[in-house]
């Protein structure tokens, strides 16, 4: 995830937290308007961006390419596997947060 999808998703969280009256809104700080679908499917490019990458890395070392290192590909192959596993987790987290939902009784 880039520095600015996560200032972007802080400053959602500031205006909700704001609009549920949770905390004061900051006088001078004016968010901009985020799109959720927008910060979701460039959090998922994202992690696409990096798997295909490590993978372009490992077929290049694979194929005996001297400019590619063992420990950057490792690297690479770890920071594909940590974006996968949060973007993995979070999911898990909205479908635990949706089903929590849909069971509340009215």
């Amino acid at each position: 995830m880039s520095i600015s999808a996560v200032d972007n998703l802080l400053a959602q969280m500031r205006v909700a937290a704001t609009q549920a009256g949770l905390r004061e809104p900051a006088p001078t700080a004016q968010a901009p308007k985020v799109d959720f679908s927008n910060v979701l499917k460039s959090s998922l490019d994202s992690v696409a961006q990096t798997q295909t990458a490590s993978k372009s890395m490992q077929k290049a070392f694979v194929m005996g390419d001297d400019s590619v290192s063992l420990s950057d590909t490792m690297i690479a192959m770890q920071k594909a596997d940590i974006n996968f596993q949060a973007t993995v987790q979070v999911r898990n987290k909205f479908v635990q947060a949706y089903n929590d939902i849909m069971n509340m009784q009215v």
